[in-house]
């Protein structure tokens, strides 16, 4: 038998209000993988579900050969499970490595259920049990609808304040039947990035002027939203709320030159897409060693966090690369993050730098080391969206 699981598992919950591109998003993130074109040397990404991966192929596809977008999903619940299958299963690295794929669960929950109460006992109960399906994830996207943005040019308060004020409404209604056996959630979603959806409506922007005008806009109403989800929460100061921000477009969509009635849709314009899986896996690694080395976190609250996080550190600090070792031993041994072996190897993978990843990156791939090499990879992608001025990330 093998001595660790095979699989390993990160969950993203999705939200936004009906029309905000939630559909077209999933379609465009796993469309272009499937495409005779597309080349990756590291891994595949597989639906595990073959309809639901048929479906969201389609999708695209009527977005790049018919200008067509998906149409619109109504009080539709959905999770897609997507599997990063590393490749190189039959060499020797792969022996040691703790997993074969790294499976992605994409809640996407109804926009409708932003703007409308339930229409029934066992709608409301159904809802309750969406949200609860959604609390494993490490990180939420909150989106903002770029349409509804330029709709409400230069009263963008009056969006931003409906769209955090129908948000934080949900979370009230929901609360007493969250909280119903327990006192605080354990496991939750910890960081909420704020995106920008159809970011190609906004050419000229980078993340900086998103982030501006939200803050300037609905500084206050983001306070409110995250008051109410630290109600919901154990050790509410490890919680991120309106600190992240990110840039998402699907396609560039734009009147067709011939006939202005109709839409020309360039999926090749995607913007922000590529970093859903380093967000997804990197991302709650990083958190937990900048929260653990600020404040005193429950053990329970920990293992939450980055779910598996220490095996994934500790094998890649053993994968023997000499720039690994070298940053490990200048570690300190001592303070809260000490407290386990691996958590050392922790620190040191999340706080590698940019020129530290790409040299062991490097010497992974010439070692055919393929997991190593896709960690490294998701990282410098990471990296690469904060430089490229489409994500920014809480320095708390």
């Amino acid at each position: 038998m093998a001595k660790y699981p095979r699989v390993r598992e990160q969950h993203i919950a999705v939200f936004g209000e009906s029309g905000s591109g939630k559909t077209v998003l999933v379609s465009s993130f796993f469309g272009p993988t499937q495409e005779r074109s597309y080349s990756n040397d590291l891994w595949d990404l597989v639906a595990d579900d073959t309809g639901q991966g048929n479906r969201l192929y389609q999708n695209y596809l009527g977005m790049r050969d018919r200008a067509r977008p998906p149409a619109p999903t109504k009080f539709a619940a959905t999770t897609y499970y997507f599997s990063v299958k590393l490749k190189g299963g039959d060499n020797a690295a792969a022996k040691q490595r703790p997993f074969d794929a790294l499976r992605l669960a994409w809640h996407d929950y109804p926009g409708e259920w932003f703007e409308e109460s339930p229409s029934s006992e066992e709608e409301a109960n159904r809802r309750v049990d969406t949200f609860r399906s959604l609390l494993g994830s490490d990180v939420a996207l909150l989106l903002v609808d770029g349409q509804k943005l330029l709709d409400y040019k230069g009263e963008e308060e009056r969006y931003l304040k409906s769209l955090l004020t129908n948000f934080r409404q949900v979370v009230l209604r929901l609360k007493d039947d969250l909280l119903a056996d327990e006192n605080r959630l354990v496991e939750f979603p910890r960081i909420w990035i704020i995106a920008l959806s159809k970011a190609d409506l906004f050419p000229d922007w980078d993340i900086y002027n998103f982030r501006d005008l939200v803050i300037e806009k609905a500084s206050n109403h983001i306070d409110d939203l995250r008051s109410t989800l630290k109600d919901l929460v154990e050790t509410p100061e490890a919680l991120s709320v309106g600190e992240d921000f990110m840039l998402l477009s699907s396609a560039k969509f734009e009147p067709s030159a011939a006939d202005p009635d109709h839409v020309e849709i360039d999926v090749t314009q995607r913007v922000g897409l590529d970093l859903i899986l380093p967000i997804a896996s990197m991302l709650p690694l990083e958190r937990r060693v900048q929260w653990n080395e600020q404040m005193e976190i429950p053990r329970q609250v920990l293992d939450t966090l980055a779910d598996g996080a220490e095996t994934l550190a500790a094998f890649l600090v053993g994968s023997k690369f000499s720039v690994v070792e070298s940053l490990v031993s200048k570690l300190p041994k001592i303070g809260p993050l000490a407290t386990k072996a691996a958590l050392p190897a922790l620190v040191a993978v999340a706080k590698m730098a940019g020129s530290q990843v790409r040299d062991m990156n490097t010497q992974a791939r010439a070692h055919n080391d393929f997991l190593t090499a896709t960690l490294t990879q998701l990282k410098l992608d990471l990296n690469h969206g904060v430089k490229d001025n489409l994500l920014i990330k809480s320095r708390k």
